[in-house]
Protein backbone atom coordinates (compact mmCIF):
# COMPACT_ATOMS: atom_id res chain seq x y z
CA UNK A 1 0.00 0.00 0.00
CA UNK A 2 1.51 3.35 -0.99
CA UNK A 3 1.23 6.59 0.98
CA UNK A 4 -1.37 7.79 -1.52
CA UNK A 5 -3.42 4.64 -1.01
CA UNK A 6 -3.20 5.07 2.77
CA UNK A 7 -4.29 8.69 2.63
CA UNK A 8 -7.35 7.81 0.54
CA UNK A 9 -8.32 4.63 2.39
CA UNK A 10 -11.61 6.11 3.71
CA UNK A 11 -12.16 8.67 0.95
CA UNK A 12 -15.55 8.98 -0.77
CA UNK A 13 -14.09 7.18 -3.80
CA UNK A 14 -12.71 4.24 -1.79
CA UNK A 15 -15.21 3.78 1.04
CA UNK A 16 -18.89 4.30 1.73
CA UNK A 17 -20.55 5.94 4.69
CA UNK A 18 -21.19 2.44 6.08
CA UNK A 19 -17.53 1.48 5.67
CA UNK A 20 -16.48 4.53 7.66
CA UNK A 21 -19.06 3.88 10.41
CA UNK A 22 -17.91 0.26 10.72
CA UNK A 23 -14.22 1.25 10.68
CA UNK A 24 -14.67 3.95 13.32
CA UNK A 25 -16.79 1.66 15.49
CA UNK A 26 -14.17 -1.09 15.33
CA UNK A 27 -11.37 1.42 16.02
CA UNK A 28 -13.32 2.56 19.10
CA UNK A 29 -13.53 -1.06 20.23
CA UNK A 30 -17.33 -1.20 20.15
CA UNK A 31 -19.61 -3.98 18.98
CA UNK A 32 -22.65 -3.04 16.92
CA UNK A 33 -24.91 -3.83 19.89
CA UNK A 34 -22.94 -1.48 22.15
CA UNK A 35 -23.05 1.41 19.69
CA UNK A 36 -26.78 0.90 19.15
CA UNK A 37 -27.44 0.95 22.90
CA UNK A 38 -25.29 4.02 23.49
CA UNK A 39 -26.95 6.15 20.83
CA UNK A 40 -30.42 4.79 21.45
CA UNK A 41 -31.22 2.91 18.26
CA UNK A 42 -31.94 -0.70 17.40
CA UNK A 43 -29.19 -3.10 16.36
CA UNK A 44 -30.80 -3.41 12.93
CA UNK A 45 -30.48 0.35 12.51
CA UNK A 46 -26.69 0.17 13.02
CA UNK A 47 -26.54 -2.79 10.66
CA UNK A 48 -28.50 -0.85 8.03
CA UNK A 49 -26.15 2.12 8.38
CA UNK A 50 -23.05 -0.06 8.05
CA UNK A 51 -24.55 -1.89 5.06
CA UNK A 52 -25.47 1.42 3.41
CA UNK A 53 -29.19 0.64 3.44
CA UNK A 54 -29.95 3.85 5.32
CA UNK A 55 -28.28 6.86 6.95
CA UNK A 56 -28.85 8.41 10.35
CA UNK A 57 -30.65 11.64 11.06
CA UNK A 58 -28.48 14.60 11.97
CA UNK A 59 -28.90 14.19 15.74
CA UNK A 60 -27.85 10.51 15.65
CA UNK A 61 -24.98 11.33 13.29
CA UNK A 62 -23.75 13.96 15.74
CA UNK A 63 -24.01 11.56 18.68
CA UNK A 64 -22.25 8.82 16.75
CA UNK A 65 -19.40 11.06 15.62
CA UNK A 66 -18.78 12.17 19.19
CA UNK A 67 -18.92 8.63 20.51
CA UNK A 68 -16.55 7.34 17.82
CA UNK A 69 -14.26 10.37 18.12
CA UNK A 70 -14.48 11.29 14.43
CA UNK A 71 -15.96 14.31 12.70
CA UNK A 72 -19.39 14.22 11.09
CA UNK A 73 -17.74 15.45 7.91
CA UNK A 74 -15.38 12.46 7.93
CA UNK A 75 -18.28 10.01 8.40
CA UNK A 76 -20.12 11.57 5.47
CA UNK A 77 -17.24 12.23 3.05
CA UNK A 78 -14.02 10.69 4.36
CA UNK A 79 -12.48 14.16 4.74
CA UNK A 80 -11.56 15.71 8.06
CA UNK A 81 -10.84 14.16 11.45
CA UNK A 82 -11.25 10.40 11.23
CA UNK A 83 -9.41 7.21 11.98
CA UNK A 84 -6.09 6.08 10.59
CA UNK A 85 -6.09 3.58 7.73
CA UNK A 86 -5.01 0.02 8.56
CA UNK A 87 -1.28 -0.55 8.77
CA UNK A 88 -0.08 -2.89 6.05
CA UNK A 89 1.40 -6.18 7.24
CA UNK A 90 5.06 -6.56 6.36
CA UNK A 91 6.35 -9.75 4.74
CA UNK A 92 8.87 -10.16 7.58
CA UNK A 93 5.97 -10.26 10.09
CA UNK A 94 4.25 -12.96 8.04
CA UNK A 95 7.43 -15.00 7.68
CA UNK A 96 8.13 -14.79 11.41
CA UNK A 97 4.57 -15.89 12.20
CA UNK A 98 4.84 -18.82 9.78
CA UNK A 99 8.16 -19.89 11.31
CA UNK A 100 6.67 -19.72 14.81
CA UNK A 101 3.64 -21.74 13.70
CA UNK A 102 5.89 -24.38 12.13
CA UNK A 103 7.96 -24.59 15.34
CA UNK A 104 4.81 -24.95 17.47
CA UNK A 105 3.40 -27.64 15.16
CA UNK A 106 6.64 -29.65 15.43
CA UNK A 107 6.54 -29.36 19.22
CA UNK A 108 2.88 -30.46 19.28
CA UNK A 109 3.68 -33.47 17.09
CA UNK A 110 6.59 -34.50 19.33
CA UNK A 111 4.43 -34.07 22.43
CA UNK A 112 1.66 -36.13 20.84
CA UNK A 113 4.11 -38.93 20.07
CA UNK A 114 5.47 -38.85 23.64
CA UNK A 115 1.93 -39.02 25.00
CA UNK A 116 1.20 -42.03 22.76
CA UNK A 117 4.28 -43.87 24.06
CA UNK A 118 3.36 -43.11 27.66
CA UNK A 119 -0.21 -44.30 27.08
CA UNK A 120 1.10 -47.63 25.70
CA UNK A 121 3.39 -48.07 28.72
CA UNK A 122 0.55 -47.33 31.13
CA UNK A 123 -1.81 -49.78 29.35
CA UNK A 124 0.89 -52.47 29.53
CA UNK A 125 1.37 -51.79 33.25
CA UNK A 126 -2.40 -52.02 33.83
CA UNK A 127 -2.50 -55.38 32.01
CA UNK A 128 0.44 -56.70 34.06
CA UNK A 129 -1.21 -55.78 37.34
CA UNK A 130 -4.50 -57.32 36.21
CA UNK A 131 -6.60 -54.26 36.86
Amino acid sequence: MTDTDSANWYSAEAATFGDRVAGAREAAGLRQEELARRIGVKLTTIQNWENDHSEPRANKLQMMSGMLNVSMRWLLTGEGEGIEPPVPVRDTDLNAALAELSRMRAMALALSQDMGHLEKRLRAMVRETGQ
